[in-house]
């Protein structure tokens, strides 16, 4: 006689795939669980050990790590769209950010415009969030927009903010920045190009590295924080955004046809440590320091507005050149829109 064994189902909830469906899923999710966490229990992120190194300090090492999937992928016949890339985004953020701040210097004098000081535009625009940018790569790009990266670090910090503010005298290329966010990616880049198992395991573990980096970055954003600047702060964090739509607009104008996509969109961010530059500001130009805790707190804010909006700019650009690749956007495209 046989004996029939019941094969026991495994609870299967499929959530990952279920949020690399989701337009920007695996970098919201992940980024709204974490700022609600540090909002009303911060001391969570603070109990130290691996909890504490993971979640809340680990945005570092995960980016490094992240860095090094990606330059696996990296095919060694790609290494000049990966240069062009970056030097165009980072030229197109400083050469707006400049433009944005001198002319509301010039418009509105040094107290700005709606209370916002002409070097928080352009701290504020000019500086754009590095570990949002290659987590929405990873989902919205390919391997030659992470490896863009390298170069579009460079705005990275208060050095673009001086330069335009006449202080180059006192300001120095970060150098030593460039060559770190370099070397993960030639690690994996060699790596990944000598071998093709390396290359395959590296591409399967970029959505979990993806979703554990975004906790690291939502993990040091409050909300509290949006109260103290108000409505300049909000404002200021809308703006930026919306340069999104311009530069999705130029990139794709001067990218190849067969690269262009949604990325370009990616750079319309503030990122979060452009809340220090003021402190720098005010520290080559002491006139400055007045402005230093209101502008603090407004980038700050920005770079919370921007990493809220951005993902769903991104995802909208995305599904709009995908629509058109497929026809929709065309009279032939309408009307079988319109019959399915």
């Amino acid at each position: 006689m046989g004996v029939n064994h019941e094969e026991k189902k495994e609870l299967d909830l499929n959530l990952l795939n279920r949020m690399k469906k989701m337009p920007g899923g695996l970098v919201i999710i992940p980024l709204v669980i974490a700022v609600l966490i540090a909002t009303f229990v911060p001391q969570a992120f603070q109990i130290g050990g691996y909890v504490t190194a993971l979640f809340y300090q680990g945005n570092a090492a995960m980016m490094g790590l992240f860095l090094i999937v990606c330059g696996s992928s990296i095919n060694i016949n790609q290494v000049g769209m990966p240069l062009y890339k970056g030097v165009t985004l980072t030229g197109m953020k400083f050469l707006l950010g400049i433009v944005i701040g001198l002319l509301v210097g010039k418009v509105c004098g040094v107290n700005g415009f709606l209370g916002i000081a002409p070097f928080v535009w352009i701290a504020a625009i000019t500086n754009s969030n590095g570990s949002l940018y290659i987590s929405l790569s990873s989902q919205f790009g390919n391997a030659t927009d992470t490896g863009a990266i390298s170069v579009l670090s460079l705005n990275d910090g208060p050095f673009f903010t001086l330069i335009a503010l006449g202080a180059t005298g006192l300001a120095s290329i970060p150098l030593n920045s460039l060559i770190a966010t370099i070397i993960p990616i030639l690690i994996g880049f060699t790596w990944g190009n000598i071998d093709k198992e390396f290359r395959r395991v590296c591409a399967t573990a970029q959505p979990i590295i993806t979703f554990f980096m975004t906790i690291s970055i939502g993990a040091k954003t409050d909300m509290k924080t949006i109260i103290t600047a108000g409505a300049s702060g909000i404002v200021l964090g809308l703006i930026s955004a919306a340069t999104a739509v311009i530069f999705f607009l130029i990139f794709n104008m001067i990218l190849p046809k067969k690269e262009r996509n949604a990325m370009g969109a990616a750079i319309g961010t503030t990122a979060l440590n452009s809340a220090m530059t003021p402190a720098a500001v005010a520290e080559a130009d002491p006139t400055m320091a007045r402005y230093t805790e209101m502008a603090t707190a407004q980038c700050a804010t920005a770079s919370i507005i921007t990493l809220f909006l951005c993902p769903f700019i991104v995802a909208f650009f995305d599904n709009m050149m995908r629509k058109q690749k497929k026809g929709i956007y065309s009279p032939e495209g309408w009307a079988a829109e319109k019959v399915n």
